[in-house]
């Protein structure tokens, strides 16, 4: 499957980060707040057995993937874009020739993700109480505008955030729109999340801070092999371990 698990990936080394300009602490939401991937990679294992007798589990999995990456210009990221990707890849890998019934069962699959609870991750409530009054905090996530607004809403916390804001995709070029529209210095961000490629690298490239906090399933689009060099980076084991950094 194209979900990798967090502990193949490289952990990196911390850095001390020099936290006295902050002014806006930023979330990203998806497995950062709440859970979200392990979702996907539900629906993408009952998926793969729809097809087997096409190919392998494991090659629908890949051709999905490539699927997925080849449409993510045209649909963006989130539960739509699965969706259409699913179809595509069911049509290609049976020559068209497949039952009507597996495209209705993909449509199923992708309406279950848009209905699933949300579910906050462990301590995120408690950073939250802990930092709410002492920095602006907000919401820096990429994803389907109408599923983001419903799972933020579910969540109960959309009144910790000063500002949300969904991307479309989350590069430099989107982080700077975001710093200058809080009128603030790219020194006094902070960014956090699961991602080192969505979430952290962008920010650290403006001259902001960036923490990384792994969650155990990642998509492989966002996963970074490479060790994380610049200075005003930091890694933790879970979401808690951020505070003797934020409020010394």
């Amino acid at each position: 499957m194209n979900r990798i698990l967090a502990e193949n990936t490289i952990f990196y080394p911390d850095y001390l980060l020099n936290m006295k300009h902050a002014k806006v602490i930023a979330f990203d939401a998806d497995d950062t707040l709440w859970v979200n991937e392990p979702y996907f990679k539900e629906a993408e294992e009952k998926f793969c057995a729809l097809l087997e007798d096409f190919m392998p589990g494991h090659s629908i999995s890949k051709e999905l993937f490539k699927t997925e990456i080849q449409n993510l210009s045209l649909y963006g990221y989130g539960v739509k874009g699965f969706m259409l990707s699913m179809i595509e890849t069911a049509l290609s890998v049976s020559g068209n020739t497949l039952n009507p019934e597996i495209i209705v069962k993909a449509i199923e699959y992708g309406k279950e993700l848009l209905e699933k609870p949300v579910e906050l991750l462990d301590g995120v409530k408690e950073v939250l109480d802990a930092l709410s009054g002492k920095y602006k905090l907000v919401v820096a996530t990429k994803g389907d505008l109408l599923d983001q607004e419903r799972k933020l809403k579910k969540s109960g916390l959309e009144n910790y955030f000063h500002h949300i804001e969904i991307m479309s995709d989350k590069q430099e070029a989107d982080y700077a729109k975001l710093i200058k529209h809080l009128d603030i210095k790219p020194s006094e961000f902070v960014m956090i999340g699961n991602s080192i490629k969505s979430d952290v690298l962008p920010v650290l490239d403006l001259g902001g801070l960036g923490i990384h906090v792994p969650y155990h399933t990642t998509w492989a689009h966002e996963h970074v092999p490479q060790a994380v060099t610049q200075p005003n980076y930091l890694q933790v084991s879970e979401i808690r371990k951020i505070l003797p950094y934020l409020l010394s």
